[in-house]
């Protein structure tokens, strides 16, 4: 086997496992917000009402990152293999994400 041909398995792996373990991070931390505010909705602790809250949002951001950081990724292993093209889409891609956010603010 040419080891050239197995360079994007390796980096399609390398991005399935950011989503997979991102989406499982995000899901974790959003089931362990909505559990803290169960528990406070139960009366266990009132101020876990508002960290179950807070889990919840850091979750959903996670969410929303995951996205980001895999073009972010896709513009490094790019940039690693010279593949000058695909570099300058990702960077332009990441470049209207960035003026998206900032508009939108």
């Amino acid at each position: 086997m040419n080891p050239l041909s197995s360079k994007p398995n390796r980096h399609d792996g390398i991005i399935a496992g950011l989503l997979w373990y991102g989406t499982l991070i995000a899901s974790a931390v959003i089931m362990t917000g909505i559990i803290l505010g169960a528990l406070a909705q139960i009366g266990v602790t009132p101020a876990l009402s508002l960290a179950g809250y807070a889990l919840i949002r850091i979750g959903v951001v996670i969410f929303v990152l995951l996205p980001i950081i895999r073009v972010a990724l896709m513009l490094v292993m790019f940039a690693h293999a010279r593949d000058y093209l695909y570099t300058a889409i990702a960077a332009l891609v990441l470049v209207i994400i960035g003026a998206g956010v900032i508009i939108g603010l």
